[in-house]
């Protein structure tokens, strides 16, 4: 069960906040304990600041032990929680105050890529503001800022590294992403980065015209796209598209955008592709035998 031995005395940092004996509970809860609490589709932490009264409840299989706090807990404003260990309770009843679970914070795994530094050439100039980065190299400057669940540091040895200001899972899923995302930045404004389509079928055809991109799809009309500032494009053979630049989302964003006007159908693989997509073919339906 989620309730605590009779007679259990709970470690206490402020003696202000008790307990008063509830079916076989007796003790005091100490002000500042951390909890977990449910706000919206979110889990966050903080502490106790008060406890009133408490009482029993069974909810299933399960007895529990509630306990009415005071209005100011950080962040959510709570008005009740449970005593236990989280184990994924909930009420009933639907009470007008949000329920929140008072548990030692659960301790999330490392990510295997947030945690490796990143390496910044001699090339590079990086700049931290706050919760902000600008890299500059010499192909181009980039910037980005970042959530509160992470921070960066830059070390000694000048090395660049993503740390986790939170342990929750958000945290632990922003750590890995903004790392990658860190990473690509450096790696962009000194190296750069290209995403080559290909144009397959009978009649489809691109050309430059300044800066736009004029493809022939077999529509009516031809599709013009103009080419963002920061990329290139190069066009080979009437079918084959090169993008380049330094910002590695901007060239997602347009190699995607130009693939949508006709993605590779699985039949025939007409369309356009990425160089190194493999399409998985179908085969079509046999005609109606006499």
């Amino acid at each position: 069960t989620a309730s605590f031995p009779s007679q259990t005395t709970l470690p206490v940092d402020n003696a202000a906040a008790a307990l008063r004996p509830v079916a076989g509970v007796q003790g005091v809860l100490a002000a500042g304990a951390p909890f977990w609490s449910s706000c919206g589709e979110r889990w966050r932490t903080g502490q106790i600041e008060g406890v009133a009264s408490a009482s029993q409840h069974r909810v299933g299989h399960h007895l529990v032990t509630m306990a009415s706090v005071s209005p100011s807990i950080p962040s959510c404003n709570l008005k009740s929680a449970f005593l236990g260990e989280r184990s994924g309770i909930r009420s009933t009843a639907a009470p007008a105050s949000r329920i929140g679970f008072l548990a030692k914070p659960v301790e999330c795994k490392e990510s295997r890529i947030g945690k490796k530094p990143i390496e910044v050439p001699s090339n590079v100039t990086i700049t931290l503001e706050g919760q902000g980065l600008k890299v500059k190299g010499p192909l181009g400057e980039l910037s980005r800022t970042y959530p509160r669940e992470v921070k960066l540091v830059k070390e000694d040895s000048g090395q660049l590294k993503v740390m986790k200001t939170l342990d929750t899972r958000r945290a632990n899923q922003m750590h890995g992403l903004f790392r990658t995302l860190t990473d690509n930045m450096v790696l962009g404004v000194s190296k750069g980065f290209e995403k080559r389509l290909q144009l397959v079928g009978v009649g489809y055809r691109a050309i430059l015209e300044g800066r736009d991109l004029v493809l022939n799809l077999g529509f009516s009309h031809p599709v013009r796209m103009t080419i963002p500032d920061g990329l290139q494009v190069k066009v080979e053979d009437n079918t084959r598209i090169a993008v380049s630049g330094y910002d590695k989302c901007a060239i997602g964003e347009f190699a995607a955008s130009v693939r949508k006007w006709r993605p590779p159908e699985p039949y025939k693989g007409k369309g356009i592709k990425y160089a190194d997509e493999i399409v998985r073919r179908k085969e079509g339906k046999a005609g109606k035998k006499k």
